[in-house]
């Protein structure tokens, strides 16, 4: 029985994914399995990982089940004392997943651990990890207090802004692109809840895990990866429509009811504040993408209230 079951979602990423389970090769050297899930790509993705990985295991799919459906489904085949969900879009750096599970050792009672991420060029990518989505977080994206002082740990709180993440820290959510957790917790919780299909999931696991099972979620420094980010989704529409349903499915969830009509309005008013910020300064020759957010605006009804039909 392997230490730890990798698994890999891929959809049209296919020299992405082999770059990452190639790295995952060279630097990882404790027991563990590759299972991979190709959600029906158009690239050949399915046929290349094949070849080149002939001792992985590969479901190859006919249809797209989306970040959430097909992770759960991998974990089904999993044997390893510990799960790692790890996006196609990364490289594995300097033993990051040997030291991951060193971390997690160390930490038990985390329950859920995560490292630290880098862009290809190797600044700093911050989305390893987040702090829980508040009425406060949401009041200072729509106001513009985010975006004026992004480095702010009270302005850009669920970005944790400021923090470079050079430390070893307590969070609220970490990131399904380098996520662990024990096999035995993720099988406690039924994975992820498959109202997301994509976005949203992780934090929905972490919220549920730290109520059901007293997890307490970490992230080390010393476990570092680069991952790229939104490789499989380049209509950047679309991908904020999918950002925000599943940001109104938590709010729905985990939000004090007092609290949630308020928050509505100004969560609605988000990509219209956007829209007009960046109308502004495209007329100052920024050439800001204002036009997304308005077709973003004009599609609130397909994400304002979460999943709800």
């Amino acid at each position: 029985m392997p230490k730890l079951s990798i698994i890999v979602v891929s959809y049209n990423t296919c020299a992405e994914t082999l770059a990452c389970l190639r790295s995952v090769a060279k630097e990882t050297t404790i027991s563990h399995e590759v299972i991979v899930v190709d959600n029906a790509s158009s690239d050949g993705s399915a046929k290349a990982i094949a070849a080149e990985f002939p001792d992985h295991v590969l479901m190859a799919e006919t249809e797209n089940h989306g970040f959430a459906k097909a992770n759960n489904l991998a974990a089904k085949h999993a044997t390893g004392e510990y799960l790692l969900l790890l996006n196609p879009d990364t490289v594995v750096l300097d033993g990051a997943i040997d030291k991951l599970i060193g971390f997690a050792e160390r930490q038990p009672d985390a329950k859920i651990w995560g490292g630290r991420t880098y862009y290809g060029d190797m600044s700093l990518n911050p989305s390893s990890c987040w702090r829980q989505f508040t009425f406060w977080s949401v009041f200072c994206r729509t106001t513009g207090l985010t975006g004026i002082f992004p480095r702010s740990a009270l302005f850009n709180a669920e970005a944790y802004g400021g923090w470079d993440r050079g430390t070893q820290r307590q969070v609220d959510i970490v990131s399904g692109c380098f996520f662990m957790m024990k096999a035995d917790d993720w099988r406690a919780l039924d994975g992820f809840d498959l109202t997301f299909f994509m976005y949203g999931e992780e934090a929905d696991l972490c919220l549920r895990a730290r109520r059901d099972l007293g997890a307490a979620p970490m992230v080390t420094p010393d476990a570092t990866i680069i991952h790229y980010g939104g490789v499989s989704e380049t209509v950047r529409a679309d991908r904020q429509v999918k950002v925000l349903r599943a940001k109104g499915e938590l709010m729905k969830r985990y939000f004090p009811k007092w609290q949630q009509p308020f928050a509505r309005a100004l969560f609605a008013a988000y990509p219209l504040s956007r829209y007009l910020a960046g109308a502004v300064g495209a007329r100052r020759g920024a050439g800001e993408t204002h036009q997304v957010w308005k077709e973003v605006w004009q599609r609130r009804q397909e994400w304002l209230n979460g999943f709800a039909q």
